[in-house]
């Protein structure tokens, strides 16, 4: 007879990452914690409720008591390695103290070896982080030990230790040349970005504040733009667009985009004419199809801001006692849609002196799997906390609440105008 075929066990996948003995996170895109095992928590004296759902560097910040900690400073660009590449990033062995949990503003000295491995989805693209750490605190403590006067090592423990040292050294001789790499490019990068989103209106309103941040991974290099256009009288436009992919190509189609949406601003009258203008040149320039916008004048005059959107997140009015109005009873699909050359719709409403308006784009506010409905509640309940913000700081809290300070899946274009 012959040999009974053997029965596969079903493997339970959660009770296998729970016990594994390395102690690993897992991260999603946003680098927010989506799951810990318990030799993590061991090793970290936390809770799961601790962590779960925490943003990671909210999580472990670098020790403010220590001027040279670096914790945060490495970690991050080796997690954003991984994002971009879809490639494992082993990290040499570092110091990063972490938080003592019961002892508010206390952080202890740990050492780590750390590897960030890419899980990736259906799609390609990177889902998950698994973020794995070996604690060697107590090597490292060992070591200063034996180098006190007396102290000997053995014949292992020297080749142990000489083994680790080459390995860490080669390690992060690697992981600077990347460093330096990449800092060369982004600075060209960076270069080009701020000449294209160069708006010199901007600097006759100091109650404006911009931001632009570019997706995780990319070198600054991205199709989000803003623009403020001062106009005739008491009255000036400020607009963010977004144009669809990453890259040079998607730059350059921006910058055909803001050029052009500025020149309208200045020849027609309100934002739905200029974007009826933006959307029959859009028609003529490969790639800008799709594109969304929202322009909103301001008139300072009769304290009232018109506006019109093709596609666009809408934009919001922040009034000073923390109510909200949403600026989305003007909207037309994205540029390019409209085969007919008639304006679209426009709308206008008052706005009281100390209220802000807030534009962005959507890599601010949309997660995966999440409605923009529970997008947009986050976004205005966040605003209503600061308020009495100016724009600058509401811009920088804004960001560091909704959990994108060091950028996000897709680029972000933000501006606050305080009315």
């Amino acid at each position: 007879m012959g040999r009974e075929p053997v029965r596969r066990a079903k493997l339970d996948h959660a009770a296998l990452f729970a016990a594994t003995p390395s102690a690993c996170l897992v991260l999603n895109p946003d680098l927010v914690i989506v799951d810990v095992n318990q030799a993590y928590l061991q090793a970290t004296g936390r809770t799961r409720d601790d962590l779960l759902g925490q943003y990671v560097f909210d999580a472990f910040p670098d020790n403010p008591a220590d001027p040279d900690a670096e914790g945060v400073q490495n970690l991050h660009p080796s997690l954003s390695r991984v994002l971009a590449s879809g490639e494992p990033d082993t990290m040499a062995v570092q110091r990063y103290d972490i938080p003592i949990a019961d002892q508010p503003g206390v952080f202890e000295e740990r050492w780590w070896s750390t590897i960030n491995t890419p899980v990736a989805g259906p799609d390609g693209t990177v889902a998950w982080i698994i973020h794995r750490v070996e604690d060697v605190t107590a090597f490292v403590h060992s070591r200063r030990a034996r180098q006190m006067p007396g102290g000997r090592l053995s014949e292992r423990e020297e080749a142990m230790e000489a083994e680790l040292y080459v390995r860490a050294r080669a390690l992060q001789h690697l992981n600077e040349e990347l460093r330096r790499a990449h800092a060369r490019e982004r600075q060209v990068a960076l270069t080009l970005q701020e000449s294209m989103l160069h708006s010199p209106d901007l600097a006759r309103h100091r109650d404006i504040a911009v931001r632009y941040l570019p997706a995780i991974g990319s070198l600054n290099i991205c199709g989000d733009w803003y623009d403020i256009v001062d106009l005739p009288g008491e009255a000036f436009a400020v607009a963010v667009g977004d144009v669809v992919g990453h890259g040079l190509e998607a730059a350059a189609v921006m910058g055909m985009l803001r050029s052009a949406l500025s020149a309208a601003a200045r020849s027609v009258e309100g934002p739905a004419q200029a974007l009826k203008v933006l959307g029959l040149y859009a028609r003529s320039v490969d790639k800008a199809l799709a594109t969304t916008v929202v322009q909103v004048l301001i008139d300072t005059g009769r304290r009232e801001v018109s506006y019109s959107s093709a596609g666009h997140p809408p934009p919001v009015l922040l009034h000073a006692d923390g109510t909200h109005t949403l600026l989305d009873q003007a909207t037309d699909p994205p540029l390019g849609a409209h085969l007919e050359h008639e304006p679209g719709p426009q709308a206008r409403l008052p706005y009281t002196p100390g209220d802000s308006l807030v534009l962005y784009t959507d890599g601010l506010i949309e997660r995966r799997d999440e409605d923009i409905d529970a997008s947009l509640t986050r976004l205005t309940d966040a605003l209503s906390r600061y308020t009495r913000f100016s724009p600058e700081r509401l811009a920088d809290a804004l960001l560091t609440r909704l959990g994108v300070s060091a950028g996000a899946r897709d680029d972000i274009a933000l501006v606050i105008v305080r009315l």
